[in-house]
């Protein structure tokens, strides 16, 4: 969990009182006591203060640092695993070539140390460390490894295996074998057999039933030592709790008894909508208004596709100006969907189908946030194109369901929400932090970012966040998402005819494939660029600390490396059906479906597009036709010439538009120069031009001239 100022404040007074001198001596926390681990005895772990610290980083090379708090549920969850893991190397021996009797301390020069985060704040805050629990690896007093959250103790291995094989060369073993959090005994032992049947004996039954759970991590984790490359894929084994029971509210009636859409007033409308929780479809409309006589048709018949199941309500915007004008009703007719005091409108095409779908998915969001395990949510991804999916604990808070609640209102029509706390879908997503949030695309993760656990309860920040990815890897382009899909982006467009079913499905899967294949290929880019960054960064504390400059050296660890990509355009991939918008594609484009499936990629903000790869012919929905000509459109500047999607004087206005809307200082500036510019030129052509008539005019004759330089009036040459 996070550093809150209330946690800090409970904290220190919880240690406040449990020190205050009222209270007896047997209720001081009790001192650290030795243990035991395969017959060995292990000295209590080293505890680091403020006063210890500088002296204690200092006496040995390798120090690994676990920064807690006592109070916090994951860091009491990590405490067996991190002490486990501390007695298992203080009472192991070092193999090959070094002494079989030597002390893994004092061999190695290696110690284990834990400092409390709420007793000792400053001093985790002077190291950066922001959450609990979190563990540092340092190496002659300097962190090299830094682990935030919950690791298992393969993970941990991991680093401190590269440590000692560094420090002593060929002293390790070929294969660690980890004990499990809490045992007293390394596996193959002669007190491992005794120490698992005192483990199983004493396991309570609700233990039991978590045995099974605890024995697939156990394997994963041999596997992940088995094979280095995945060992950075986090394990967690859940610890046994009842979940919060599931918030259904239920209607106060059955809903929509008659199949009818009810006509509301602002009476009724308070009575049967707003200080209630039941769900209510409502439709505001104008009895004069053309596009509402034409939806009506379609909205009764609504009523009755969802009888007694979803409420459909009417407004009449002339009668009940007041109310329309409250609930924020902009245009005729507009359509809203109300539950629990809360709206959202509704967007899409006005079909019945359209309508349908929509009530449907509505209804569903009667029952609350579903709760899935790995088998549920593989079949829901066979259905579902985008799934958000929330991740929770022991310790996630009541508020944070309350704030998870609020979230599938604004997502009707558009994804599925669900949560889980299955093991399984933790390490599918390699989650090690709870809460966390996801949307996964075809499968493809992509994780909402919160700084801290509050973050994930500011509705209106992850609604941001989802909003930017709640649309799927492929969507279809229509009138209601086209804004969406095709501003600030540039977008590989599939022109594609659904009713050649064989065609139109391989198309789709050759556009998902080049779509999942592009942006494997940016975050590779991203991560090169950032290990670049990285490594420039270390070169220059290596550089300044070779020169023994303090000030250069503080200068350098202090860069913030940066990988803000905004100034780069975002690369998307949809599909329109060419059939449906076959007028607009043939005058926009210049491109007729009939010609066969086609792939445009479009810049919407430029107006311009390509609709050829570098060898001149039209690209087509093919994955490799997509991925050779995509390199070269992003390329700065674009290797291939664009096309334009308006007229060339369209197109200049367009510019000038642009650029006084993105620089409006510099061109006004340029304008104005323009401006002064001619302005002088058309001063000086008057200033310059010879007045033909009312002016005093000298004689041209040569006696009235000046005489030049040496020569006389009269032309003669003098002295």
């Amino acid at each position: 969990m996070r550093l809150f100022n209330l946690t800090l404040l409970f904290g220190a007074a919880a240690l406040v009182v449990a020190r205050s001198p009222d209270f007896d001596d047997d209720d001081d926390e009790a001192p650290r006591e030795a243990t035991s681990f395969n017959g060995k005895e292990v000295p209590p772990m080293l505890e680091l203060t403020p006063d210890n610290w500088d002296s204690e980083l200092k006496a040995s090379k390798y120090l690994m640092v676990k920064h807690y708090s006592p109070y916090c549920p994951h860091c009491i969850d990590y405490a067996p695993t991190f002490q486990t893991l501390y007695e298992f190397y203080y009472t192991s021996s070092p193999a090959g070539n070094a002494p079989k009797d030597a002390s893994f301390t004092d061999f190695y020069d290696f110690r284990f140390a834990d400092v409390n985060c709420v007793a000792y704040n400053d001093l985790c805050s002077k190291h950066k460390v922001v959450s609990w629990p979190t563990t540092i690896l340092y190496e002659d007093g300097e962190p090299i490894v830094t682990f935030k959250g919950v690791k298992a103790m393969n993970v941990l291995s991991v680093a401190i295996e590269e440590a000692l094989e560094k420090a002593k060369p060929g002293t390790r073993p070929a294969k660690i074998e980890l004990p499990e959090p809490g045992a007293t005994s390394a596996p193959g032992s002669n007190n491992a057999a005794a120490d698992k049947t005192d483990t199983d004996a004493k396991r309570t039954p609700t233990e039991q039933e978590d045995k099974r759970g605890q024995e697939a991590v156990a394997a994963a984790a041999s596997d992940a030592q088995a094979n280095p490359e995945e060992s950075t894929s986090p394990k967690y084994a859940p610890v046994p709790f009842d979940p919060p029971p599931q918030v259904v509210l239920k209607p106060t009636s059955t809903p929509n008894p008659n199949g009818e859409s009810v006509p509301l007033t602002a009476e009724t409308f308070q009575n049967l909508v707003t200080m209630t929780h039941d769900p209510w479809f409502i439709k505001f409309y104008a009895p004069w208004c053309h596009h509402c006589l034409k939806v009506k048709p379609n909205w009764d018949q609504l009523a009755k596709e969802v009888q007694g199941r979803l409420n459909i309500g009417e407004v009449n915007c002339d009668a009940e100006s007041r109310l329309c004008k409250d609930i924020g009703v902009k245009g005729y007719p507009t359509f809203k969907f109300f539950r629990s005091g809360e709206n959202v409108e509704y967007q899409g095409l006005r079909g019945l189908g359209d309508l349908v779908q929509y009530a449907e998915k509505a209804i569903d969001l009667a029952g609350g946030v579903q709760d899935v395990d790995a088998e549920s949510f593989k079949a829901l991804e066979e259905k579902e194109d985008v799934i958000f999916l929330y991740f929770y604990d022991h310790a996630t808070t009541s508020e944070d369901f309350i704030a998870l609640e609020r979230l599938p209102l604004k997502l009707i029509g558009r994804a599925k929400l669900v949560k889980t706390r299955d093991v399984k879908l933790y390490e599918r997503f390699k989650i090690t932090t709870w809460p966390r949030l996801l949307v996964s695309r075809e499968g493809r993760p992509t994780y909402y970012p919160p700084l801290s656990p509050r973050d994930m309860r500011e509705t209106h920040l992850v609604m941001n966040w989802i909003r930017s990815v709640w649309l799927p890897l492929v969507p279809e382009l229509t009138a209601s998402n086209a804004r969406e899909v095709m501003d600030g982006k540039i977008v590989v467009l599939g022109i594609l005819n659904r009713e050649n079913e064989e065609s139109f499905q391989s198309a789709i899967r050759e556009m998902k494939s080049a779509a999942n294949e592009w942006m494997d290929k940016q975050i590779q880019l991203f991560q090169l660029e950032r290990q670049e960054l990285r490594d420039a960064k270390q070169l220059r504390i290596e550089e300044a600390e070779d020169r023994g400059d303090e000030r250069a050296a503080r200068n350098a660890k202090n860069i913030r490396i940066n990988m803000d990509r905004s100034d780069r355009k975002e690369v998307t991939f949809a599909w329109v059906d060419g059939a449906f918008w076959q007028r607009w594609i043939r005058t926009t484009y210049g491109i007729d479906v009939k010609d066969g499936d086609r792939v445009i990629i479009n810049d919407e903000d430029n107006r311009r597009y390509w609709d050829q790869t570098s060898t001149g012919n039209p690209i087509v929905p093919s994955r490799t036709s997509i991925l050779e000509t995509i390199n070269k459109v992003t390329a700065n500047p674009p290797k291939l010439k664009p096309k334009l999607t308006i007229g060339f004087f369209e197109k200049l206005i367009f510019d000038v538009k642009t650029s006084f809307r993105e620089h409006p200082f510099l061109s006004s500036g340029c304008v104005l120069g323009i401006a002064f510019g001619c302005l002088s030129w058309f001063r000086g052509k008057i200033s310059f031009r010879r007045p033909r008539f009312g002016h005093f005019k000298l004689d041209d004759s040569g006696s009235n001239r000046a005489p030049l330089l040496g020569v006389s009036s009269n032309g003669n040459k003098v002295d």
